[in-house]
């Protein structure tokens, strides 16, 4: 099978140049209408369109990985969008490395034109283009994650001036604490039947005898 494989590649190198599409959907209830009407627009044959019914968490994924064994130097990828290759644009940037310096093919981006490395603008190329293109893309991204992350600390920053609290919120003391509490000092009770009592475990109960007598001290002053 493997040279069978390796025959029809080294004949397609010498030969026409194919076409193929990739198409990324999150599960199989998301329909990929949209995505095949925007790819039937370029001619691409049915058995040259690749779909995955699966999220972008990683590229282990079946129709990618026998796209990747098809396609051949020269030949051209249409995505409708950049996101369909990644979850992310760390993982965007390595697929279009792999597939545009490695397997040395046309990545057309139908929702953007300026990606597309077939094209040429005043004698620049258009994989030079694009390259340039996607890392400003991918720069932009990154300054606005790291903005979102900034405003969202200070915006936790602020909330905690004006009192807000954050985290889980503070477990009331049961009923019966601190007559249970008192048993336990006076060491009529241990630890372990005081939390049965109170009906929670022992190393919540610990948690709470903490508190309380911190409470208790601050209390004193």
């Amino acid at each position: 099978m493997y040279n069978i494989i390796v025959d029809i590649y080294n004949w397609r190198n010498i030969g026409m140049k194919q076409k193929y599409a990739y198409i990324r959907v999150s599960s199989k209830e998301q329909n990929v209408a949209r995505q095949l009407e925007a790819i039937r627009e370029f001619e691409i044959s049915d058995e040259n369109i690749f779909i995955d019914y699966q999220s972008g968490k990683d590229f282990d994924r079946l129709q990618y990985r026998n796209l990747l064994e098809c396609i051949c130097p020269g030949d051209e990828l249409f995505v409708k969008s950049i996101d369909r290759l990644g979850r992310n644009y760390d993982e965007i940037l390595e697929q279009w490395r792999v597939l545009t310096k490695v397997r040395e093919v046309d990545i057309i981006v139908i929702d953007f034109p300026l990606l597309d490395t077939r094209k040429q603008i005043h004698g620049i190329t258009g994989q030079f283009i694009a390259d340039i293109v996607l890392q400003v893309l991918c720069y932009v991204a990154q300054v606005e994650r790291e903005n979102i992350k900034q405003r969202q600390a200070e915006g936790i920053r602020a909330a905690k001036h004006r009192g807000v609290k954050f985290g889980r919120p503070i477990m009331p003391f049961p009923d019966r604490f601190e007559e249970v509490y008192r048993l336990m000092k006076e060491k009529e009770l241990s630890k372990r039947e005081c939390a049965r009592q109170l009906d929670i475990n022992h190393m919540t109960f610990g948690n709470l005898i903490k508190r309380y007598e911190k409470e208790q001290e601050l209390n004193s002053f």
